[in-house]
């Protein structure tokens, strides 16, 4: 695998083929990479609500009516469409519910791991809690995290992504009852297939050198 030649090749798509699916089993590995992906804590601050019937990415859609209108297009003729939440605070109970499926796939020897893995999570949690006071910062952080993974995991499987912060969150908030769920919706990925036509994918991919954003010691 040759990733420099993989990441070079991927972009923000403009323009999807609305005649191309990513396959089944393609997307399978895409629920994987949301799943899989790494978190502060193995925290697991999100929740996916995904579309690839017309009617789902219509209900999308009504994100990008109003502010983002140019933004409909890459809803509604993508292949898959993925709106991806944050929960809005962190209990006690939903630690222990993480503790307890770590302890089913049997990650704990004993129940004292268990116990001190417990008293660990607590003290990060309240550190951004009550200390820093950014809990909130801290789960969007860890929500991001994802989405860089499935970008990249998209980019390795050929399918082609849309990231997308040009959403109306407040009314996917509303369409979905995120919020009456303990979430909040902060960015929509769709994912498929460029088009021909799309003017991104003739331009040359731009970034930094690398000897201004890495230090060598």
């Amino acid at each position: 695998m040759n990733f420099s030649k993989i990441l070079n090749n991927r972009y923000t798509v403009k323009e999807f083929d609305a005649t191309k699916k990513v396959s089944n089993a393609d997307f399978q590995q895409i629920k994987s990479l949301l799943r899989l992906s790494p978190s502060s804590i193995n925290l697991q601050p999100w929740h996916f609500i995904v579309a690839d019937t017309a009617a789902g990415k219509e209900r999308i859609a009504k994100g990008t009516e109003g502010t983002f209108p140019f933004n409909t297009p890459k809803v509604l003729d993508a292949s898959h469409v993925i709106v991806i939440a944050a929960k809005t605070g962190i209990e006690e109970n939903y630690i222990k519910s993480i503790l307890d499926q770590e302890d089913k796939d049997g990650r704990f020897a004993v129940q004292e791991y268990k116990d001190q893995a417990f008293d660990g999570r607590m003290m990060f949690t309240n550190l951004h809690r009550y200390d820093l006071k950014d809990v909130q910062h801290w789960i969007e952080k860890q929500v991001y995290l994802n989405m860089g993974s499935l970008l990249t995991g998209a980019a390795v499987l050929g399918i082609d992504a849309c990231p997308m912060e040009g959403v109306d969150v407040k009314a996917l908030d509303k369409e979905f009852g995120l919020r009456e769920k303990g979430y909040t919706a902060l960015a929509v990925v769709s994912l498929g297939y460029r088009k021909d036509t799309d003017f991104n994918s003739k331009l040359p991919k731009s970034r930094l050198p690398e000897d201004t954003i890495i230090t060598q010691l």
